[in-house]
Parts: C-alpha cells; structure tokens; sequence
C-alpha cells in the first residue's frame, strides 16, 4: 500500500511539473509572454555568437602579430615582408596603407603636408578602421547585459498578471493554485538573467583582450612609421 501511494504521489508530482514549464509557459501566456521569450533567446544566442566568433578573430590577430614578428620584420624589404602575410590580414593591410602613402606623396595638396604627417594620417585610418572591427559587436553585448533582466523582469509581471486573472476567473486562490503560476511566470526572470550574465562576462573578457591586441596594432604601425620615414624600425635594429 505504500508503494502504490509513494508511485502515486511520484506520478502526481511529475504530472504537477509537466504543467508548468517553458511550453506550458509559451501556449499559455499569450501573444506578450511569447514576444518576450523570443526577444531573450535571441539575445542568448547573438550573445554567444558574438563571443565566440571575437574569440576567434582576438586568436587570429594574436597569431598574426607573432607571424609578424617572426617573417615581417626579417623580410629582405617591406614589399617582401607584406607579401608573406595573409591577403585578409589586418597587419597587410596597416602595411600596404602605409606603402600607399609613402609612395602617393605627390602632388599639390600634398605639397602641403610632409611625408612625415601623410605617412602618419594614413596609418592612423587603418589602425582605426582595425580597432574599429575588432571592438564591434562589444555594444550589442553591453546591451544585452544591461536590458536582458528588466526583459525578463517584464515577462514575469506579464506570467503572474495572467496566472492571477486565470486563478480569479477559476475561483480557486489556494496556495498550491497560486504556487505554480507564479512560479512559472518567475522563468521569465531566469531566462533573463542566463541571457544577461553571459553577456557581461563576455564584454568584460573580450574588451581587456581587446586592449592587449589593439597595442600590438598601434607598435606595428608605429615601427612601420618609423620604417617608412628614416629607414628603420623604432622597436628592433
């Protein structure tokens, strides 16, 4: 007898959880509640997106800045040394802008301005146009830390505002009527808290790797400056 009650109250218990979840959760809480799921989940998943595919791009100019340490710099000429990175690397193309300006300082407006300043505004748009590539995506995981728990906060007080009109058209206020509805609508701050605290984490890593990689991109324009003005590297011999 008390086998069959313990199964009993394990399936009761079981049948009691099925009840309340996320799909219950998304076929019950209308049009808004609905909208607000869908609005976390993509921010989990464009915060996850963003934070590996940086870390992928952080790993690939890490690996470019040892190449050019290793193959660049000990090229027989700087022409030679552009030639053995890669077409899409963003050291080629900080090198082949400063190439460009070095030698396109010709004509009447840049008479007016010094090889030493043309040389200097040409690497300085290609280390921003770098840095500005390596940082995006860093806001959108700002946002996502910052809005994705009063999102989730929004859909809670949507799930108990309509847990309790359910529970008032119903007539039945006990607790364990009560228990569950407000308990399923509290998911809503759960999922916005998962969205959100990957998200910051995530900022937070990627922008103080960020800083190390960007200081690698600003002493390889400043030694290629140095290169193309006098001759030689500030950096090495």
């Amino acid at each position: 007898m008390d086998t069959a009650t313990a199964a009993a109250a394990a399936a009761n218990a079981a049948n009691t959880a099925s009840q309340y979840g996320i799909q219950h959760l998304w076929d019950t809480g209308g049009l808004l509640a609905q909208v607000v799921l869908v609005i976390l989940g993509l921010m989990s998943i464009g915060s996850w997106f963003i934070i590996l595919t940086k870390l992928w791009d952080q790993y690939s100019l890490k690996k470019s800045a040892k190449q050019v340490e290793k193959s660049f710099w000990s090229a027989p000429s700087l022409k030679d040394g552009v030639n053995k990175l890669k077409k899409s690397d963003d050291f080629r193309f900080i090198a082949e802008s400063g190439m460009r300006a070095a030698s396109h300082h010709e004509g009447r407006l840049t008479d007016r301005v010094d090889l030493h300043e043309w040389i200097t505004m040409a690497l300085q748009r290609a280390v921003d146009a770098v840095n500005s590539r390596s940082s995006s995506g860093l806001s959108f995981l700002a946002t996502v830390g910052s809005s994705a728990p009063f999102v989730g906060l929004f859909g809670t007080v949507i799930g108990i505002l309509n847990a309790l009109l359910a529970i008032s058209y119903a007539g039945q206020a006990s607790l364990d009527k009560v228990a569950g509805p407000v308990g399923e609508a509290l998911i809503m701050t759960a999922l916005g808290l998962f969205a959100a605290v990957p998200a910051v984490w995530g900022y937070n890593w990627l922008l103080r790797r960020n800083r190390g990689i960007q200081e690698d991109v600003r002493n390889f324009a400043s030694d290629l400056h140095a290169y193309l003005v006098s001759g030689s590297r500030v950096g090495g011999a």
